[in-house]
């Protein structure tokens, strides 16, 4: 992405619309900071919470640039869940979802990470946070049964993925189901899925996690990217019909859910059991993300 697109990005970010040269401001800094000082640096996430950010971390400094990256998503995940509430994050990164379940609402969460780096930066937010009696992460990947598969180990922890073609800088990384891991467990209220393309290998170890009427939203990215794996997206669009979830997106100011009939473009979130939702969103409190409160 060029830098022009980055600066139209920041400023068209519904968090900056009232602070356009701030948040154009905010980039430059880093940008610069972070030649001079390439180290970690704590930054302040929501009124309960950290992150530890560094150059490379794609997805985090877009919670430094904006405030919430995923804006919508979440906001969503802020205003759905309660403490008493199981999140499973599956594609954690560093963490940005795991931290605001956990740290910001106290959601039970559980956090899959197959990138050893990543993961190490996933703990260490874990520990800043003081979450370790409500996080409990994997250093796995999840897939359709148990075994290895092959994952990049890239520099930028935005873009790692299951091997392909001719990925190089190439690991093995144990696969575990998500029926297998979280048996014994509480099943998820919102389960939040970010793995490139291999989504369709996830949700084809998580039957009895979707079947379970507990788990009412899921936030999932399909983008297309499962055609480089042989999978069509479209069948997973057609199984969550088919399970009662149906896609919806979000306005956080106004706390309404609006249905859509498609998917494609972004992360979707998929309800299931929408009442119950939306009064949820409609009674949760309000979120102070810097200067705005929504």
């Amino acid at each position: 992405m060029s830098i022009v697109s980055i600066l139209k990005s920041i400023s068209s970010h519904p968090l900056n619309q009232k602070h356009k040269l701030r948040a154009i401001s905010r980039f430059i800094k880093w940008q610069v900071g972070t030649k001079l000082n390439p180290y970690p640096v704590v930054y302040p996430f929501t009124e309960k919470s950290k992150l530890i950010i560094q150059k490379g971390m794609t997805g985090a400094t877009g919670n430094l640039y904006c405030g919430l990256h995923e804006y919508c998503d979440m906001s969503f995940l802020l205003h759905f869940l309660r403490p008493e509430d199981t999140f499973v994050d599956v594609g954690a990164n560093i963490g940005s979802y795991t931290i605001l379940a956990a740290g910001h609402v106290g959601a039970k969460t559980f956090s899959f990470e197959p990138a050893p780096v990543t993961f190490s930066h996933l703990m260490d937010n874990v520990m800043l946070n003081r979450l370790g009696n409500r996080v409990m992460a994997f250093n796995v990947a999840l897939g359709s049964q148990k075994g290895t598969v092959g994952f990049t180990c890239l520099s930028d922890t935005a873009i790692n993925h299951v091997t392909y073609k001719n990925d190089v800088d190439v690991i093995n990384v144990p696969v575990e189901t998500l029926d297998d891991v979280l048996e014994n467990q509480q099943a998820p209220t919102l389960l939040k899925i970010d793995v490139e393309g291999f989504e369709t290998e996830v949700l084809a170890g998580g039957n009895k996690i979707l079947k379970n009427r507990n788990l009412k939203a899921i936030i999932i990215e399909l983008i297309g990217l499962g055609k480089r794996y042989g999978y069509n997206e479209q069948n997973i669009y057609n199984m969550l019909l088919e399970l009662g979830f149906n896609p919806f997106l979000y306005t956080p100011e106004k706390r309404l859910l609006a249905n859509i009939n498609s998917f494609g473009t972004h992360n979707t979130i998929y309800i299931r059991d929408v009442d119950f939702v939306q009064n949820r969103l409609s009674s949760a409190d309000k979120i102070r993300i810097r200067d705005s409160e929504f």
